[in-house]
């Protein structure tokens, strides 16, 4: 409470029985050596992965897999998404684009999980270019067992949801 000595954790874990999750992952270009680690990691830790995007460095342009990605999120062939390019930023606004997804770039920990627990963020974006790979490690650790914290940030995600639907109606 505002004006009280009590204070509040910044930010806290959640971490629940580990769960095997179905996650799709793209890249451009830029991306195709940050993701082949990222697949390591992600099979490591026990989860299905469904690569979406190219293995090699030859130019592509990122909107392609992010779309790919993205529908695959929100129609349900996948639990979540990873989406890797230069800065992140392009895929998170490609990604976007999608009704029912919730994208962003996510460069540290703190962020992975405030994603996570207030955002109930389904896609992770993430920088080639700007983020070691060890840091990225810790990313995606942190993102995939945070859960959701529901609650007042339920309702804003409804919110967001309807804003979705006031811009693309159902036909």
């Amino acid at each position: 409470m505002l004006g009280t000595n009590e204070t509040r954790p910044l930010f806290r874990r959640v971490r629940l029985e580990k769960k095997t999750m179905r996650i799709a992952i793209g890249n451009d270009h830029r991306g195709a050596e940050v993701k082949s680690k990222v697949v390591r990691v992600l099979t490591q830790l026990g989860h299905e992965v469904v690569d979406d995007g190219p293995n090699d460095g030859e130019s592509v342009d990122y909107p392609d897999y992010a779309s790919v990605v993205a529908h695959r999120v929100a129609e349900g062939d996948a639990d979540r998404g990873i989406l890797i390019c230069g800065t992140g930023i392009g895929m998170s606004i490609a990604a976007n684009k999608v009704p029912g997804v919730r994208a962003a770039t996510v460069e540290d920990e703190v962020t992975a999980e405030i994603s996570r627990r207030h955002n109930d963020l389904n896609v992770l974006c993430l920088s080639a270019d700007l983020l070691g790979h060890r840091n990225i490690d810790r990313v995606i650790e942190v993102w995939l067992s945070t859960e959701f914290e529901g609650g007042r940030h339920a309702r804003r995600i409804a919110k967001i949801s309807e804003l979705e639907q006031e811009d693309h109606p159902a036909k």
